[in-house]
């Protein structure tokens, strides 16, 4: 059976990109759409979107650059929900206006940013599928369970997953909160540029590089970090 390679892309400044012969299809993660349309790649496959996007600084920041592109499939990737009753879950509800659907699909309608399909899923179905996706490895399930995967690791779980690709390329990841559109302004805010989401990101990445031949990277940090091998050219 041919193998399907998808080329995952991050936000990073300067994405370090592959030949286009290498790859079948591109996919992206919140803002970095723009890197796509910057560089001339084909529009996304699909996209994902992190629920937070509508909700702080750094996701406005991203749906602004993100004016007037377009993808095939946009995933809406929800927060984790935590159980509440009464009042505190009146009080959750309207914390989290700004982190639902139809206030997604809103402000990517203001930024004329279009889309074929709109993919909403509980949030323990991404859970699932990245613990399908590591084999129930119990080192990567802990750190999922402190924190989920970030937007750009949940493309490529999805990619494998829902979008039936079995080879990967990461390109425009560095495990910080640089983007390439401009300064993200959550790194003044919390006082580092590293990601939150770096620890997690990179134990799967290396849960994945163990088991051989699914994912590769053009990013020499990632490659150093998770010991997932570099593209040959």
């Amino acid at each position: 059976m041919t193998q399907r390679t998808l080329l995952v892309l991050g936000s990073k400044p300067d994405p370090v990109l592959p030949k286009p012969s290498s790859y079948d299809a591109v996919a992206c993660a919140n803002g970095s759409g723009f890197s796509a349309a910057q560089h001339g790649l084909p529009d996304p496959l699909f996209t994902v979107m992190s629920a937070i996007l509508g909700s702080v600084d750094s996701g406005k920041q991203s749906v602004a650059a993100l004016a007037g592109l377009r993808t095939e499939r946009l995933y809406f990737s929800p927060r984790p929900e935590k159980p509440r009753r009464g009042v505190r879950k009146l009080v959750r509800a309207l914390k989290t206006y700004e982190m639902q659907p139809f206030y997604m699909k809103r402000i990517l309608r203001q930024a004329s940013y279009s889309y074929v399909d709109f993919v909403v899923r509980p949030h323990a179905d991404y859970v699932r599928m990245v613990r399908e996706l590591c084999a129930g490895d119990v080192g990567v399930l802990g750190h999922v369970e402190r924190k989920q995967p970030s937007t750009g690791m949940m493309t490529l779980v999805i990619g494998a997953a829902e979008e039936g690709f079995d080879r990967f390329i990461l390109s425009g990841f560095s495990f910080e909160l640089t983007h390439a559109y401009g300064t993200n302004p959550e790194i003044e805010e919390r006082g580092t540029q590293v990601s939150g989401h770096a620890g997690t990101d990179v134990a799967l990445l290396r849960h994945l590089a163990a088991r051989g031949g699914a994912v590769f990277t053009t990013e020499p940090v990632v490659a150093e970090r998770t010991d997932v091998p570099l593209l040959a050219e």
